[in-house]
């Protein structure tokens, strides 16, 4: 699975309260929780941004509370994959049971600039800028994880399993 798009670029410790505020999670669907996805950080995040980009941030992507809320708004708002240093291990997990793909790559993140179009294969675990010759290696997943992300999490893929369960 190939993933192609712009980036947006941020730093360190982007915790759960600025990927979406506590103040929206009551909203009743994830849709609307998108329309305010990094509001605290830029109040025009969410209305300039476009579907299919991908974030690109440094240490400890998505700290803070255990919000499930957040990757799944991020999903929601389009966004295609998200490449960090490193992430909070419970956001980590979330983004994996949503089907979001995420790479662990240091070495590109300080190479990546806000608004360079950046390629991945989650399959491979490979990450380019284009305009540069160069080819990242991000830490890779087991194969059944790569596939659990490709049928879009683990809801996703159970609805599959049950569907072919209820077919025999």
């Amino acid at each position: 699975m190939a993933i192609k798009g712009r980036t947006y670029l941020f730093g360190d410790h982007v915790n759960t309260d600025i990927i979406i505020a506590g103040r929206y999670c009551h909203l009743p669907t994830i849709d609307e929780m998108a329309s305010h996805i990094m509001e605290d950080f830029d109040g025009d995040f969410a209305g300039n941004f476009i579907k299919g980009s991908i974030i690109v941030a440094g240490k400890n992507f998505g700290c803070g509370s255990s919000r499930e809320e957040a990757p799944a708004a991020l999903k929601a708002a389009g966004v295609s994959c998200i490449i960090a240093e490193n992430f909070a291990r419970i956001f980590f997990r979330n983004c994996i049971n949503i089907g979001l793909p995420i790479f662990e790559c240091a070495d590109v993140v300080k190479i990546i600039n806000d608004g360079d179009i950046v390629q991945t294969s989650v399959e491979e675990g490979t990450i380019s800028v284009e305009g540069t010759e160069q080819v990242f290696q991000s830490d890779s997943f087991p194969e059944f994880m790569n596939d659990l992300i490709k049928r879009g999490g683990l809801i996703a893929d159970a609805k599959l399993r049950l569907k072919a369960l209820q077919g025999k």
